[in-house]
């Protein structure tokens, strides 16, 4: 019967799914546990939309949920169902009789779902993964999806990569790019840089440009130019909200740090009008680009649109509207329409965020990510963390550098060799009872 359900499916979103999508589809009916990973443009979020419509149509209760506040932002949007970070949906916190912050759905306390997918799998640590997997009650259904050769999480172990190379649980790979992917040289270099092979750059009308600069002080210069007035006149992008800078390191000419020094002095430089002031994490002014950095579930918000809530996570993104010095408080407006009141003892949650770090822009997305290219720490610079800042950018990509250290990051894949052991264990627990 699960033809017949997959076709009424493609035929209201007058899509065709090919085999490996189908295959996933029937894994996910048919299986407790399944992966499904593959890179940009290969189907995964049609996937999910398919999975949660079916098991819906069967009256399953669904649950979807991803590791950052971010990410599970852009579920829900693909999706049009909601979605949680891990966090909020394993209800972390104070419990009644807690002197600390625990996970308060456990073996005793399991989620009442059956079944729960999970976006961004990529980025789930050991200890995340430990506490979702004891919330888990007998006979629920799990889909990880993810996309295996972004960097690993940034807390401890590679774990959708170690459950998938233990061979245990059913992993489905999707590999055909689809055809309005294939328009995308961001798409299509994605995959190359995954195979090993150079980006192909700089065509007439494409979206993944590389611009030349040999030292890191000139790679800065043209950084600056290029979100300033470059990508401003080539495709009217707004500096703020449309273009982002990654950057592997947060130390040197092209660390987060002066980056984002320099940025703030060109986009929204001192003037008479603007209130600023130094915090513990910088000098922060009206008008600033800001990021919050952890999450904040307790964090009050209102909404023109949506009135108040609570919650505000790490990686959102924002701009700082005013700064009150007699009532302490700082008021920032997030790109999704939020607007937040931080008191002065707050403002360690937020730092500038002209630039960010790869690891930060993960579960993110951006119209135009701009990135350097130089020399630097081969721990850092890597296939896994090239390949991860491409995948962000939605329209435009622009590398500036030197083309022999693109290369040095493209061929540089040892290094993700995070020795967990993980693989092994849950091979040979299987097997022993």
């Amino acid at each position: 019967n699960h033809d017949s359900i997959i076709a009424d499916f493609e035929k209201k979103e007058s899509i065709q799914l090919d085999q490996d999508q189908k295959d996933a589809v029937v894994s996910a009916l048919s299986s407790g546990t399944v992966i499904i990973t593959g890179g940009p443009g290969t189907g995964k979020t049609t996937i999910i939309k398919c999975i949660l419509e079916i098991f819906l149509s069967l009256e399953y209760k669904v649950a979807l949920a991803a590791p950052t506040g971010r990410a599970a932002k852009r579920m829900t949007e693909a999706t049009g169902e909601e979605a949680k970070t891990l966090h909020r949906l394993l209800e972390y916190g104070y419990g009644e009789d807690d002197y600390e912050q625990t996970f308060e759905r456990n073996e005793e306390n399991p989620l009442e779902q059956d079944l729960i997918v999970i976006d961004e799998a990529s980025m789930i640590d050991t200890l995340l993964m430990n506490h979702f997997l004891k919330a888990i009650a007998p006979g629920t259904r799990i889909i990880l999806v993810g996309d295996v050769n972004q960097l690993p999480s940034v807390g401890p172990g590679n774990v959708l990569k170690d459950i998938i190379d233990s061979g245990v649980v059913k992993v489905v790979l999707l590999r055909k790019i689809f055809r309005q992917a294939q328009e995308s040289q961001i798409v299509m270099n994605a995959h190359r840089i995954n195979s090993g092979d150079l980006p192909i750059a700089n065509e007439e009308g494409t979206d993944f440009f590389m611009l030349h600069a040999a030292t890191q002080e000139k790679i800065r210069t043209k950084i600056i130019e290029t979100c300033a007035t470059r990508l401003t006149n080539y495709k009217d992008y707004d500096p703020f909200t449309d273009i982002q800078v990654i950057t592997p390191v947060k130390k040197g000419p092209v660390g987060v740090k002066e980056l984002n020094t320099a940025l703030q002095g060109e986009l929204n430089p001192p003037s008479q009008e603007k209130t600023e002031r130094k915090f513990l994490n910088g000098l922060f002014r009206e008008g600033d680009k800001v990021m919050q950095i952890k999450n904040n579930y307790g964090m009050k918000w209102s909404d023109e649109r949506e009135g108040d809530g609570e919650g505000i996570f790490n990686g959102d993104i924002g701009r700082i509207q005013s700064i009150d010095e007699s009532g302490k408080k700082v008021i920032v407006r997030f790109d999704d329409g939020k607007t937040v009141v931080y008191s002065f003892e707050q403002m360690d949650e937020l730092v500038l965020s002209y630039a960010i770090t790869v690891h930060k822009s993960q579960g993110s997305e951006f119209n135009a990510v701009v990135m350097p290219i130089f020399k630097g720490p081969g721990m850092l610079l890597n296939r896994n963390l090239l390949y991860t800042a491409v995948t962000r950018g939605k329209e435009m990509v622009v590398l500036i550098g030197h083309k022999p250290y693109l290369k040095f990051m493209i061929d540089n894949v040892n290094v993700n060799r995070r020795k967990t052991g993980l693989k092994e264990r849950i091979a040979h627990d299987l097997w022993a009872d």
